[in-house]
Parts: structure tokens; C-alpha cells; sequence
């Protein structure tokens, strides 16, 4: 098996962390894989923020009623956001973006959690974007897409298991 495929059985959703820092060198290379993610008609209309602040990932961990209190115990974290003036499939963009950085985590030997935002509530007239573009001061064109929580993994989980592969999803051809 390539190195590439392990890593895609590897690479699971953690949400218990070790508390302690990750490395700026590892945040980098993160934040560059990100930026080498490709895009649509390569206008790569993303912008990440790296968020190491305990309190503002304290607050990221109210963001909405659930799937949120995991960023209490990360490390750091990445904001994925997109200039939705500048790319109709921002949304896409932002996504790849977000899973090569996940990857790349993995590989450094950390543990990530994409925490969804768009289309996300925090309470009845506050969307969890505005609430996170608010900590982070985004300009109003930024989309914010996710929230990628990131630290060094205190739970391991197992890899994911091919037998669960559900190939009769896989079409050749015609549907």
C-alpha cells in the first residue's frame, strides 16, 4: 500500500487532545499545504486563520448547540474562509483546502476535526459563521466555511477498516 493510501486510512476525526502546544514549524506546513490545495480556475479564493488563542478557542467551543465542545481541548485550530466575491464555487475550494491540511496534520503525526460552520446556528439570530467571524474581526466578503482543531491526538482510533468500503456506491459507466 502507497504511503498515501495508509494515510487516508489513518486519518480519523480525533477530538481528545494532549494539552500542549503544536509546533509554529508544524502550523506552517499545514497552512502551506493548504495554500497549495488546488482551485477552481486557480483563483484560490481561500484565506486561513490560525488560532492558538485559548480563550478564542474556548469560544469557538459555544459556536452552536452541538459537535462544537471538542475546540475547548485543541491546540490550535485553522478557520477556512473564502471570498465568496471572488469564486462562485468558494464552498468547494475552501473544502479542498481544508481536507489537504487534514491530511497534511495527519502526516505530521497530529490530529484534526473539521467543525462544520456554514449553514451552522449558534442561537436564533446569530449564525455561527458571524459568531466566529466576529472573534477572528473577518472582513463581510469572508465565507467561512470550517473550523479545522487541530493537537497532538489523545485518543487513537483505529483505521478505517476496507471491509466497510460500500463499493455497490461505485458505478462504471452509467448509474
Amino acid at each position: 500500500m502507497s504511503n498515501f493510501a495508509e494515510l487516508v486510512r489513518k486519518r480519523r476525526s480525533i477530538r481528545k487532545f494532549e494539552d500542549r502546544p503544536v509546533e509554529a514549524e508544524k502550523l506552517d506546513a499545514i497552512v502551506r499545504a493548504g495554500l497549495m490545495a488546488p482551485s477552481s480556475k486557480n483563483c484560490t479564493p481561500w484565506q486561513f486563520v490560525v488560532v492558538d488563542d485559548k480563550e478564542a478557542l474556548k469560544k469557538f467551543s459555544v459556536c452552536r448547540e452541538m459537535g462544537c465542545k471538542f475546540m475547548e481541548g485543541v491546540a490550535a485550530a485553522i478557520v477556512v474562509l473564502a471570498d465568496g466575491t471572488k469564486s462562485d464555487v468558494w464552498v468547494e475550494d475552501a473544502s479542498i483546502a481544508a481536507i489537504v491540511m487534514q491530511l497534511q496534520a495527519e502526516d505530521l503525526g497530529l490530529g484534526s476535526c473539521w467543525m462544520q460552520v456554514r449553514n451552522r446556528q449558534k442561537e436564533e439570530n446569530l449564525s455561527t459563521e458571524d459568531y466566529i467571524k466576529a472573534i477572528i474581526n473577518a472582513p463581510a466578503e469572508m465565507k467561512v466555511e470550517c473550523v479545522i482543531g487541530l493537537g497532538y491526538k489523545l485518543e487513537e482510533k483505529k483505521p478505517f477498516d476496507d471491509s466497510r468500503l460500500q463499493l455497490d456506491k461505485v458505478h462504471k459507466n452509467t448509474f
